[in-house]
């Protein structure tokens, strides 16, 4: 499902009947199963945050799951007349212990390094390439330059193993 498909329908889930332990907190979170996951983030796998993801935010809505800020939204954000819901922007960290007062990314590199120090956790990066299509397309603009060889076939322009020129 796409990212646009995922985000307008409802969203559902089961309550599996298990608890993880926040490492952070040491507070358990109940564990459900949802539709609404993306397979291609990560694992599959998450640990919402409905303050500052919208469709994790309507998640928690629906199945009456707490929410709690962790990023300061600006002034008037949840007041009556505000927009109110999640609030993706940046901001200052709150309700977050000792990353109070740090701003999204030191708090992250914090986060990450307590992990590490721990040993329950490791830095990485992913990359993930979002449309292939489309990305192919930036690289090599559209369409893929082709000639059509009487030998070869359909080759790549760039092929040096084919001497025949277009018309």
């Amino acid at each position: 499902m796409s990212e646009t498909g995922a985000a307008s329908l409802a969203k559902r889930g089961a309550f599996t009947g298990s608890s993880v332990i926040n490492p952070f907190t040491g507070t358990p979170v109940p564990v459900f199963v949802a539709d609404y996951v993306l397979m291609g983030y990560g694992t599959g796998a998450i640990m919402a945050v409905p303050a500052e993801d919208t469709r994790d935010w309507d998640f928690a809505q629906a199945y009456g799951l707490p929410i709690v800020r962790t990023v300061q939204p600006p002034p008037g954000w949840d007041d009556e007349g505000g927009h109110g819901g999640a609030y993706t922007g940046t901001g200052e960290k709150i309700n977050s212990e000792w990353l109070n007062g740090l701003d999204i990314a030191t708090a992250k590199t914090r986060a990450i390094d307590w992990l590490e120090d721990e040993g329950i956790g490791s830095r990485t990066t992913n990359y993930r390439l979002r449309d292939w299509l489309v990305s192919r397309q930036r690289f090599w603009g559209c369409p893929i330059p082709v000639v059509y060889c009487p030998e070869h076939g359909i080759v790549p322009v760039r092929s040096t193993n084919c001497r025949y020129s277009p018309r």
